[in-house]
């Protein structure tokens, strides 16, 4: 069930310049990302409607897509619940991601010029004091101005697209890894031997001519578990 004293994360919809149905999208997506729905969570439909304050006709159309995804299923008369995922699928969907991070990264330092590495280190500057904080919401919103920067200057919408779906299957274990502070403090060291990779990339534009262990860290940029 959902939880009632996460219904900030599920608000109303109010902004109308995008399809609503997106919207809706966007909102639950959200929700499964941040722990407000969680694996196993049913989701009821006038419930749904009432906190979004949208129409079920929309919310349906917006939940088969989700369906499609595999970010929902419907399981026998229960309805429609959030997809809890194996660990089997868990990793095959980490050695994808790495190989399509690891693109985009690659694009990146093709890309980029000397005032987008800069942003680029400002960035990475605010990420590693979110990791100092600590919280789940401080460092999920560090890692998204990180890849969103990132995913921008590699020009290369389709694999963030991809990301964006896989990474959202994950969200069940990334939301319990990510506040874990030994986890934290691993994450830093590969954070900053993949901004070490991207300098040295860049400045030689030919990923090749890093060391070996950087290709390992490239898997681990954009949401590391």
């Amino acid at each position: 069930m959902i939880e009632k004293n996460s219904k900030e994360s599920l608000a109303p919809i109010r902004v109308e310049s995008a399809p609503l149905r997106s919207k809706i999208i966007e909102s639950i997506r959200h929700a499964i990302e941040h722990g407000v729905l969680k694996p196993g969570d049913r989701l009821i439909e006038k419930d749904l409607c009432e906190r979004l304050e949208v129409s079920r006709t929309s919310l349906r159309e917006a939940l088969r897509e989700l369906e499609a995804e595999g970010i929902v299923a419907r399981v026998s008369a229960r309805g429609l619940t959030v997809v809890k995922i194996s660990l089997h699928d868990a990793a095959n969907i980490y050695r994808i991601r790495a190989q399509i991070e690891a693109l985009i990264f690659q694009q990146f330092t093709e890309n980029a010029t000397d005032a987008q590495l800069h942003t680029l280190d400002s960035i990475f500057a605010e990420l590693i004091a979110a990791y100092d904080q600590g919280t789940f919401l401080a460092i999920s919103q560090a890692k998204a101005r990180w890849h969103n920067h990132i995913c921008e200057i590699a020009q290369n919408q389709i694999a963030r697209n991809i990301l964006s779906r896989l990474t959202l299957r994950t969200a069940q274990l990334r939301n319990r890894s990510v506040v874990r502070k030994e986890r934290q403090k691993q994450s830093i060291i590969e954070l900053q031997a993949l901004m070490n990779a991207i300098k040295k990339a860049r400045c030689c534009r030919r990923l090749r001519s890093c060391p070996a262990s950087c290709h390992k860290r490239l898997g681990l940029g954009l949401d590391d578990v």
